[in-house]
């Protein structure tokens, strides 16, 4: 097979004397660590897919992450995907891994994989294909998540399927959750919350090779001390009260708490971004229970070793 890439596929150099056009040197302090664009604190509120037309809602950040793609994050795309009722949409990207989540609704799923009936609250990924169709029965809308971004900046394809199709019903995420929370351990842990994982995934212990995600719950009237990690989360809020928030920020002070931090509030339906390396803390001053459903590229950060994930613990 010959590759021709769409930068050069005219005057292709044939000799060494056009091959050294390319080749550059760059002095090493100067170049070692080089300023790369920021992964930023956005929101991407619920309102977007809330009302209008069957479609899909990129959350497309290329412009400020300078990719020739789109692209949320460096390795992730995001996206709201409204359904009418009665309507089909037809998603397609080139990943290795796609995630949905349904945020409201109900309706069916169909891929080379077969058709997968989905109802609100439930999770279910597939790996590389050419397409999926989605039908609503009822009006609904879905957090899609997929790592077209790393195929994107390798100008790759994937070859064959990494990971066999699964699906997490909102029963059996919600039972597996309360499993973890009676647990006599579970006051003391940073996170009260189950990852989901996959059989193929048994180095990383995550749902994808590139994607990881978590059902966490954030007890009434609680906090959950900061931590942080080399991976980008993409916060979706299921559920929540009010005064329900999350603080972001740099540093932590010498009371263990995140100083001079950005406050993300959370709003059901509603996705925020936490930059990698930063210090994070959830807070819950309502009276009723909140849950988020973080989605990350740490499937990928694990596997190189890198995601180094930090906690404050209690005084």
């Amino acid at each position: 097979m010959t590759i021709k890439p769409d930068a050069v596929k005219e005057n292709i150099p044939t000799n060494n004397l056009q091959w050294g056009a390319s080749a550059l040197f760059n002095e090493y302090m100067s170049a070692v660590n080089p300023t790369m664009p920021k992964i930023t604190i956005e929101v991407f509120d619920s309102l977007l897919h809330e009302t209008g037309n069957t479609r899909i809602i990129p959350f497309d950040l290329s412009h400020a992450l300078k990719t020739n793609y789109p692209a949320t994050t460096p390795n992730l795309m995001a996206n709201f995907i409204r359904i009418c009722a009665g309507e089909t949409i037809v998603t397609s990207a080139i990943t290795s891994s796609e995630l949905f989540y349904v945020i409201r609704g109900k309706g069916t799923s169909e891929t080379e994989w077969g058709i997968t009936e989905w109802s609100v609250g439930d999770v279910f990924v597939i790996p590389a294909t050419e397409s999926a169709r989605h039908k609503a029965i009822s009006d609904a809308a879905f957090y899609w998540i997929n790592d077209a971004p790393v195929l994107g900046y390798l100008g790759a394809v994937p070859a064959r399927a990494t990971f066999p199709p699964a699906f997490f019903s909102h029963e059996r995420i919600l039972s597996e959750l309360e499993r973890v929370r009676k647990s006599p351990k579970a006051s003391s842990h940073n996170r009260i919350g189950v990852l989901f994982a996959n059989p193929a995934c048994r180095l990383t212990k995550t749902i994808t090779p590139t994607l990881w995600s978590l059902y966490d719950v954030l007890p009434a009237g609680t906090v959950q001390l900061p931590h942080r990690h080399n991976s980008v989360a993409l916060d979706l809020c299921v559920s929540t009260g009010p005064d329900t928030y999350t603080l972001i920020g740099n540093e932590i002070d010498e009371n263990g708490q995140i100083a001079d931090p950005v406050k993300a509030v959370w709003a059901p339906g509603s996705v925020f971004i936490t930059p990698p390396g930063l210090w994070h803390s959830h807070h819950n001053e309502s009276g009723e229970d909140a849950y988020v459903f973080p989605i990350q590229d740490a499937g990928l950060v694990t596997q190189m070793r890198i995601l180094d994930i930090q906690f404050v613990t209690a005084n």
